[in-house]
């Protein structure tokens, strides 16, 4: 599977963006997806999964309630909706897919990754 992510960019403290995930390739529903960032000089962190039906989502504690994960098996797009956002949300994100497993619990997990999208939240 091939993942194109995009909807990243700036925005002020306390906006929303909703970022997207589309992939190409068969059987979209067969993986488990989920969402990482990397901020400059840290670690890349798992930030939202989701089950390949989409009834299972997991939010890193620091964006729970303000972000949500969701996909559409209809059009192999995964989202990230982002409320609320703040200086610290500020980093590259990436989204990711797990066939093997059809789940993404953490970054081992990763078969498939997208290039980044670039989220800038400003003070």
């Amino acid at each position: 599977v091939q993942l194109q992510a995009s909807g990243g960019g700036l925005v002020q403290a306390g906006g929303s963006l909703r970022l997207l995930c589309a992939a190409s390739g068969p059987s979209f529903s067969s993986y488990g997806m989920a969402w990482f960032r990397q901020a400059p000089g840290k670690n890349r962190e798992l930030v939202a999964a989701i089950s390949r039906n989409g009834a299972t989502k997991y939010h890193v504690d620091s964006v729970k309630g303000r972000f949500t994960i969701s996909r559409d098996n209809a059009k192999n797009t995964v989202y990230l909706q982002m409320n609320s956002l703040k200086p610290e949300d500020t980093a590259v994100y990436y989204c990711a897919a797990n066939y093997r497993l059809g789940v993404v619990e953490r970054y081992g997990h990763v078969e498939y990754w997208g290039q980044g999208t670039l989220v800038t939240v400003s003070s």
